[in-house]
């Protein structure tokens, strides 16, 4: 399911869109794995010629998926949630975990695809698997910055354990913890307050 909200348009959707419309639908619900071409195809309601004209193999597609739910889940929902809900660098960070405890309450919450395809694509050096890997540096980037602004003397260390803190309370809502938002939010304040963080 899309986190952020789609533009609404009176033209319809180009090939290419409607393809990578339900990629992203289908990969986010369902790993990349479990997701083959044809399905996306008599989904996407496209001949399988247009999904090959825009994206010469399924390894470019979710690569192409990957991207955009860098646009749509890390730059449109999360950070912009964040910066919505606080006003100072440690209160934004910690409000990524008010924000994601009412994401795991919504029907149908599907984890980080990030995650989910890195772990799917084994092979080192795969560029699957790299762009996972750079798109999860991507989110680390951010807090870095947010740690950076609340006055932490080592923000990097602080961004990839607040990661860790995310990472880990995704897996524990995927496994049912109603309270792992919460839980991650408590760590967080002890880790903020450890670092001397500002605000």
């Amino acid at each position: 399911m899309a986190l952020a909200p789609q533009e609404s348009s009176d033209e319809p959707a180009s090939g290419r869109e409607r393809v990578l419309a339900t990629a992203y639908d289908l990969f986010s619900r369902h790993g990349t794995r479990a997701v083959g071409v044809d399905r996306i195809i008599a989904e996407s309601g496209v001949a399988k010629m247009t999904l090959y004209r825009n994206f010469a193999s399924k390894e470019e597609l979710i690569l192409a998926f990957l991207e955009r739910r860098e646009q749509q889940w890390t730059r449109a929902w999360l950070q912009a949630e964040v910066e919505r809900r606080a006003s100072t660098p440690a209160g934004r960070l910690l409000a990524i975990f008010d924000t994601f405890g009412e994401w795991f309450a919504r029907e149908g919450f599907e984890g980080c695809s990030f995650i989910n395809v890195m772990l799917e694509v084994t092979e080192p050096g795969h560029p699957v698997r790299n762009a996972c890997v750079l798109h999860l540096a991507e989110i680390r980037a951010f807090l870095s910055a947010l740690a950076e602004a609340a006055g932490v003397e080592d923000p990097d260390a602080v961004a990839r354990q607040w990661h860790i803190l995310m990472k880990g309370s995704i897996v524990a809502a995927a496994e049912g913890d109603l309270q792992a938002a919460a839980r991650a939010r408590e760590l967080g304040e002890l880790l903020l307050a450890r670092h001397g963080a500002a605000g």
